[in-house]
């Protein structure tokens, strides 16, 4: 069984391989033009992480296009080495400087976080 441990408040369990994390968030916005702006600063803040954090081997960030009213407005999906390149991740300096600057401006958040399985073709 997995080891599980906490930090920055959020529960990691052990485990080796990758690990893909998405997060999807609604954002503030009394209008579109607010929305989108955010979602902008949203998606430059965490692609400028790129090759900024050790064991970070993948971001990238969507917005969402479909204009439907239970969308989320952005998604992040990463992929981390490991778990433990994950937790790192969580009390990154870098990471937590971009938490900071987005400060209130997202109201919702939703994460998944799983250990990603190799396909055979």
């Amino acid at each position: 069984m997995a080891a599980t441990n906490k930090i920055a408040g959020e529960e990691f369990r052990e485990m080796s391989g990758p690990i893909k994390h998405i997060v999807m968030w609604r954002l503030r916005g009394e209008t579109a033009a607010e929305r989108s702006a955010a979602r902008t600063k949203v998606k430059t803040l965490f692609e400028g992480l790129k090759g900024r954090i050790d064991g970070l081997t993948h971001i990238e960030v969507g917005e969402d296009i479909s204009d439907v009213d239970y969308a989320c407005d952005v998604v992040l999906v990463s992929e981390f080495t490991d778990s433990k390149a994950l937790k790192a991740y969580a009390t990154h300096p870098e990471h937590l400087r971009v938490r900071e600057q987005l400060g209130d401006l997202r109201i919702g958040r939703f994460q998944v976080d799983y250990p990603v399985k190799e396909t055979g073709a």
